[in-house]
């Protein structure tokens, strides 16, 4: 639970300082006030570069620009990332600096945006981070074996590009590449069961999604680390051709099939797409809760766009019934009225060149 968060010039938001007692948080206000930016903020608390993947630089307050920091409670945990200027981002956890990877070990948190609307027609890069984000919050430790994957596949790369034909160099590269490879794909696959399961177990207003790991153009990941490993070896002509690595878990792709229909996701009405993500990430909050006693922080900004006032409704009353603390953001309190007392209401307005956050009464 995230019990108390501040935003230290970060972005529109020259100080804010919240506290939050468990329930949903229904975040309202005109366009441009600041919602999203306390979404992002809360992002932060996991690995990686947020729910917008926006760089350090780009956090800080304009026009003075002096860096930012984010400090946050969180399961009894004090939190603090910061930017100072021109310097990228720390982390420290209860007074000790941390790396980004231990922040994965405290909070699980998602987030749908309206980006993300186009997910399942759009390129696999989005689909891969969106399942990574999802087997991060069952596996923190896949953090670190997509990090291990990442560092040795740049390493191999430069050797591509540079023409090295040694053996022994790529060698020791694929092992290790095939090694976090294999890992990388065991959590992807695993998780892929688990939301499966937990669809099929839950009465939900909102559609199931059959969910399959693909390969991809180029290869993805065979199941074993020798597997990935002798491929890796058999491309390496071909890839110093094309002066990068074209087969691995890092060209894999996510495919969702409307289980009900049939259809593929990439066929279906936007409306039905939104229903969808939102689906799957209910089904984690489920399976996450059943696997570890809690579900996780979500982050849905914008989330009422493309749903109707009944699944609006039927929404909510999956959040709350599975005690997710969900901060959702929309334009106009009307959007939440529905959830009452069951949630926060915090309203977002801007003035003097600075956002303004203030708790309400439940309309």
């Amino acid at each position: 639970m995230l019990q108390e968060l501040l935003l230290s010039h970060f972005r529109s938001h020259r100080r804010t300082a919240l506290a939050f007692d468990g329930r949903p948080v229904a975040i309202f206000g005109p366009n441009g006030a600041g919602k999203t930016n306390i979404l992002e903020a809360i992002s932060l608390m996991s690995p990686g570069r947020g729910l917008r993947r926006a760089a350090a630089e780009e956090l800080s307050r304009r026009p003075e620009r002096l860096g930012w920091k984010v400090a946050a409670t969180v399961d009894g945990h004090e939190i603090e990332t910061i930017a100072e200027r021109g310097s990228a981002r720390s982390v420290i956890i209860d007074g000790k600096a941390a790396t980004q990877v231990a922040l994965g070990r405290i909070a699980r948190i998602l987030w749908l945006t309206p980006a993300m609307d186009r997910l399942w027609i759009e390129g696999a890069e989005g689909r891969r981070r969106f399942l990574d984000r999802m087997v991060l919050s069952f596996v923190p430790a896949h953090a670190e074996a997509t990090l291990a994957y990442e560092k040795a596949m740049r390493e191999r790369n430069r050797l591509l590009k540079d023409e090295v034909r040694d053996p022994a160099w790529y060698g020791a590269l694929e092992a290790q590449m095939a090694e976090a490879g294999a890992e990388i794909d065991t959590n992807r696959r695993m998780v892929l069961v688990r939301l499966a399961e937990a669809q099929s177990a839950a009465e939900t207003a909102f559609p199931a999604a059959d969910l399959t790991l693909l390969d991809g153009e180029d290869g993805g990941a065979p199941g074993s680390a020798d597997a990935l490993a002798e491929l890796l070896a058999a491309h390496r002509p071909r890839d110093m051709a094309a002066g990068r690595t074209l087969a691995g878990p890092h060209r894999a792709d996510l495919s969702a099939l409307y289980a009900a229909k049939g259809t593929p996701a990439a066929q279906c009405s936007t409306g039905e797409q939104k229903a969808l993500l939102i689906s799957l990430i209910l089904a984690n909050a489920r399976a996450l809760a059943a696997d570890i006693g809690q579900p996780p922080l979500l982050l849905l900004d914008e989330v009422a766009a493309h749903l109707d006032q009944d699944r609006r409704a039927a929404l909510y009353d999956e959040i709350t019934a599975l005690g997710v603390q969900a901060f959702m953001t929309g334009t106009g309190a009307e959007l939440f009225d529905v959830l009452g007392d069951r949630a926060e209401w915090l309203e977002v307005s801007e003035g003097e060149d600075q956002s303004h956050a203030n708790f309400r009464s439940a309309p």
